[in-house]
């Protein structure tokens, strides 16, 4: 059990360094942990792959600008104490 939650915790801190949200320190070490095990470096190629694909295959809707308000003014209305 203990190897799944360093498992887990690698993935964590995968997908933080990944998203640049670790402190300099914690991505130094994270990258040095990554360098000194091809496990690792096999599972960061394949998130930045998948992220890629995504970012680059995956196309977005847009959202028109009259929807957004009409969040903006249901989420302010409920927000003074109104129902809707």
């Amino acid at each position: 059990m203990k190897n799944y939650q360093n498992g887990q915790d690698f993935v964590t801190r995968l997908n933080l360094l990944l998203d640049n949200e670790l402190t300099p320190d914690a991505e130094r070490e994270m990258l040095e942990e990554i360098k000194s095990n091809p496990e690792y470096r096999e599972m960061l190629a394949k998130e930045q792959s998948f992220r890629e694909f995504v970012r680059s295959r995956i196309h977005r809707k847009t959202v028109s600008p009259s929807l957004i308000l009409s969040i903006k003014e249901k989420i302010h209305s409920t927000s003074n104490g109104r129902s809707i």
